[in-house]
């Protein structure tokens, strides 16, 4: 829907003649912000503009509808901020480790500790005690109470189990 020629001058002397005391108004309801207080001024002037009626000199004068939806509109605003969470800078982001390495490290210890857990006990103390913990078979053997060939064949069995669980859960060799 166009507007006429006569709207057009009559919102630009509307302009002229409130835009300053506006914008010095809105700059206080919105605690000194000037770009959030150009926008107030902006948008009050645009529902000027889509409600001429409202600028009827037997309505009353103009500057006191252009006042009330101006603070109307800073209040609107300053609600639209409380409601929505605190922005922050870009501080916070220089916290994150910038390669994945770290993260799919994290990801590899949670698999193969999950894989453990689908092992059987005596699998998994012949893993965490060779691998683990560094022990050799003889070393291993004494702690688990086992001759030296039974942990190396539990470990042979463990490992391809562990191979199994870990194809399970999507990792593969």
């Amino acid at each position: 829907m166009g507007r006429t020629r006569l709207e057009a001058d009559t919102l630009r002397e509307l302009h002229d003649a409130h835009a300053a005391a506006l914008l010095a108004f809105a700059t206080r309801l919105c605690d000194g912000d000037r770009g959030r207080a150009q926008d107030v001024v902006q948008e009050t002037l645009l529902r000027a503009w889509q409600h001429p009626e409202a600028l009827d000199p037997d309505r009353g004068p103009a500057r006191a509808w252009l006042f009330t939806v101006a603070r109307n509109l800073a209040i609107d605003s300053r609600r639209a901020r409380a409601s929505r969470p605190l922005e922050v800078g870009d501080a916070p982001l220089a916290l994150v480790p910038t390669s994945g390495d770290d993260i799919d490290r994290a990801l590899d210890s949670w698999l193969v500790a999950d894989a453990l857990g689908a092992l059987t006990a005596a699998h998994r103390e012949v893993l965490l005690e060779t691998f683990y913990r560094g022990r050799s078979v003889a070393e291993a053997a004494a702690v688990l109470g086992v001759p030296p060939g039974t942990v190396k064949s539990r470990a042979y069995y463990a490992l391809r189990a562990l191979r199994v669980a870990l194809a399970e859960r999507g990792v593969e060799p």
